[in-house]
């Protein structure tokens, strides 16, 4: 699988590399990372061919945005994709006043949640500003879900389906952005937004993964049907997946639980009969199901960006992904990566709904 192969975003128009560029790192995220550092990873990834690049100003308090913005300004604006976030306001404040947690030694900006429309206009109009570029791709609403907002969630989310949703509306129309969608943390924010308003896209973290394919049963097959494109972040479900069943290993930012560690530990097992690092295989079911064009990770390194690169290109065959189903560690409706087709154990799952066979990603 090649991560700079371009995909389809849904019904929007816009074409996607299979992995994007994930930004939260950049903001100093729980650790500093430096000025040099940040600029040679995203001349890494785009030396690598990735041209999706997504970002928000909650990283770093616009950090984030700025450091994109200074390594992608003299590139050709055409050439790549950029995404961005509403749903938080940022103003200018002294350092010693601000509480960074959990980030380190970001931006001296305060961050206030706003859904409303004055608001996520003002957020946009900002986040040009500091990425000083011309224009911004695609938007999603930050943060409507029940992980961010706990018990206000559903006054949060209806207010972001009025003032956000009708100032979203108001740009796409207009041309300035071309995708309008949600970014949160549970599918089904996802799958009620995408009821209730015509947006474009989402973005999802964590919750379609090698531990969890819930997203199958309701959310992603709305999403085929209305061309709906996910953006799928959070694949290692916070690090298990990456490291895989160690001591301390960490499952949605917190210690893994002894049944998950053990589930992680059954298809551990399968990776090595097959020669398959379990982070290659995180990363790749992710974008076999056709409603996911593109897998978004954040790094801390060039090395750990271009492991990412190397995991997404590793070879695995087909025989892998049906012992999985066979061994009950994958659902059976889950689309999975098509071998080469002169392989005679080719796998493909088959969808959801009627039986049809799923779009296989190369």
């Amino acid at each position: 699988m090649n991560p700079d192969e371009k995909r389809k975003f849904g019904r929007t128009g816009l074409e996607v590399t299979a992995f994007a560029f994930g930004t939260a790192p950049l903001g100093n995220f729980l650790h500093e990372v430096g000025e040099n550092d940040a600029q040679e990873m995203i001349g890494h990834a785009w030396d690598a061919g990735i041209r999706f690049y997504d970002t928000a100003p909650m990283y770093g308090h616009g950090l984030a945005e700025l450091r994109l913005g200074q390594a992608l300004r003299w590139k050709r604006r055409d050439d790549f994709v950029l995404a961005s976030k509403v749903g938080r306001v940022l103003h200018p404040a002294r350092r010693a006043d601000i509480d960074f947690t959990p980030w380190s030694n970001a931006a001296p900006n305060t961050m206030a949640f706003d859904y409303s429309y004055d608001g996520t206009m003002r957020a946009f109009e900002d986040s040009l500003q500091r990425l000083a570029l011309e224009r911004i791709d695609m938007l999603f609403i930050h943060d409507i879900d029940r992980f961010t907002q706990g018990e206000a969630q559903p006054e949060v989310f209806s207010q972001a389906m009025d003032g956000c949703w009708r100032a979203l509306e108001r740009l796409r129309d207009q041309g300035v952005v071309n995708a309008i969608g949600v970014g949160v943390n549970e599918w089904e924010v996802c799958y009620d937004a995408i009821r209730q308003r015509d947006f474009d896209c989402c973005l999802l973290a964590g919750r379609y993964t090698l531990l969890e394919q819930d997203a199958l049963d309701r959310f992603l097959p709305l999403c085929e049907k209305q061309g709906v494109a996910v953006v799928v972040g959070g694949g290692f479900n916070s690090g298990i997946l990456a490291t895989g069943a160690v001591q301390g290993a960490k499952y949605n930012y917190a210690p893994a639980p002894a049944p998950v560690m053990e589930r992680v530990a059954r298809i551990e097992a399968i990776c090595h009969a097959y020669d398959v690092p379990l982070p290659a295989a995180a990363l790749q079911f992710v974008v076999a199901h056709p409603a996911i064009p593109t897998f978004c990770a954040g790094t801390r390194t060039v090395a750990q960006l271009e492991q990412n690169l190397r995991w997404f290109r590793h070879p695995i065959p087909a025989g892998f992904w049906h012992e999985l189903k066979e061994r009950g560690l994958l659902r059976e409706d889950a689309p999975v990566p098509v071998a080469d087709t002169a392989d005679p154990v080719m796998f493909q799952a088959q969808a959801a709904s009627g039986g049809s066979s799923a779009s296989p990603a190369p």
